[in-house]
């Protein structure tokens, strides 16, 4: 390896998150996303966090997933990344992972799951509320998130050009 290529690696973090739906009886099977409340800055995210140093970015997402909700769900294809300048966030990049759509009983578990101090609660949020939930930025990564699992446009997560295996 190129020493001089290393030698000053980038001061930015990647941040990882799943797009978890699940389908809403009460509002006529209406699709809600699985959004976290955090403390540390206004309005509702996605699940995620940062990956820590060498950790495999979709075992990260993973990793944040279970912490703040509770679930365990295989995630290996991105939906988008999205790109974030410095003076906003430590994480420059943001890829959020399919994590598909939970049954009945998964998402009422999250309702009894006790998150990490630094989340104050777990939301269901249907589509057309987001807006009016999350802020700007992070709402439209979700309705691009959303508009790829649509259409079956995300992409596999590679690990050295394979894709990495469902765990």
């Amino acid at each position: 390896m190129n020493d001089h290529l290393i030698s000053k690696p980038p001061g930015r973090r990647l941040g990882q998150q799943a797009l978890v739906l699940h389908e809403n009886a009460d509002l006529g099977g209406e699709l809600c996303v699985l959004l976290v409340d955090p403390v540390y800055r206004d309005g509702y995210t996605l699940p995620g966090g940062s990956a820590e140093a060498d950790e495999l970015p979709h075992l990260a997402a993973r990793r944040h997933l279970e912490s703040e909700t509770g679930l365990v769900l295989p995630l290996r294809t991105i939906l988008t990344v999205d790109y974030v300048s410095r003076h906003n966030y430590p994480e420059g990049i943001n890829f959020v992972y399919a994590g598909g759509i939970v049954t009945l009983r998964q998402a009422r578990a999250t309702t009894l799951h006790r998150p990490p101090a630094n989340i104050r609660a777990l939301h269901w949020v249907p589509c057309y509320l987001l807006d009016t939930v999350m802020p700007p930025d992070q709402a439209r990564r979700v309705h691009d998130a959303w508009d790829a699992w649509e259409h079956g446009a995300g992409r596999p997560l590679l690990l050295h050009g394979t894709p990495v295996p469902i765990r």
